[in-house]
């Protein structure tokens, strides 16, 4: 009878009482199992690969809307008998190209972070981890002067609307990168905060890249073919 009274509260969970007269050995009474380290990694293994997946799946989501943009671009331009505003033969594509090969570079600087990190060197990775943040920082100042010397705004027919469209998105996904690199390398400076897993700064690596991506083919679209 007692033995069955033990096992019932098992399955039930619920908490098993002596029995008048009866003395309960301290065996009976049911222990949490604690997982191995085995399984313990495991189970952080399918949650760092669930992680990246979801975040796979966002950069697939924001491809459709960068893609919608250059669909709309390309339709709009091939459709509008005069493009450029009035008063405007093109743009200046020396300064922008300069940041097109600066924003590119930094993609292998964070690749190189990236595996700095891998091989358990701090110093380095966080070296090369600054400096693909300051690569950021510099393409977004060399946009702002940019647009302070452009001849046309927002307002300034479909092309001026277009292009401050796409390059301002563009950039807030830049300065979301930098922001989130900037996260990262906070948590670098936590003792063994990366002993377990890196798959944020992965993560943040995917994002830098798919960034990169994403001007490059603007870059063709709005100063290459004009």
């Amino acid at each position: 009878m007692l033995l069955l009274l033990s096992v019932t509260g098992k399955l039930l969970r619920l908490p098993i009482y002596p029995l008048p007269g009866t003395i309960m050995e301290s065996s009976v009474t049911s222990q949490p199992t604690q997982a191995s380290p085995a399984q313990a990694h495991a189970h952080g293994h399918d949650v760092e690969g669930t992680s990246l997946f979801g975040f796979i799946v966002f950069l697939l989501s924001e491809s459709v809307i960068f893609l919608s943009f250059f669909a709309g671009y390309y339709i709009i331009k091939t459709t509008t008998p005069t493009w450029l505003p009035p008063g405007v033969e093109g743009l200046e594509t020396q300064a922008p190209l300069i940041n097109t090969i600066v924003l590119v570079s930094s993609s292998f600087v964070i690749w190189g972070a990236e595996e700095a990190l891998k091989k358990h060197k701090m110093a380095l990775f966080r070296g090369l981890w600054l400096l693909t943040s300051a690569m950021g920082i510099y393409f977004l100042v060399g946009q702002a002067i940019e647009w302070m010397s452009l001849p046309f705004g927002f307002t300034t027919g479909v092309y001026g609307g277009l292009f401050y469209l796409l390059t301002g998105f563009h950039g807030l996904h830049v300065l979301t990168g930098i922001l989130l690199q900037f996260l990262m390398l906070g948590r670098s400076l936590i003792p063994g905060n990366y002993d377990k897993g890196h798959v944020g700064v992965t993560e943040v690596s995917l994002f830098w890249h798919f960034v990169d991506v994403i001007w490059i083919i603007l870059f063709c679209l709005i100063y290459v073919w004009q």
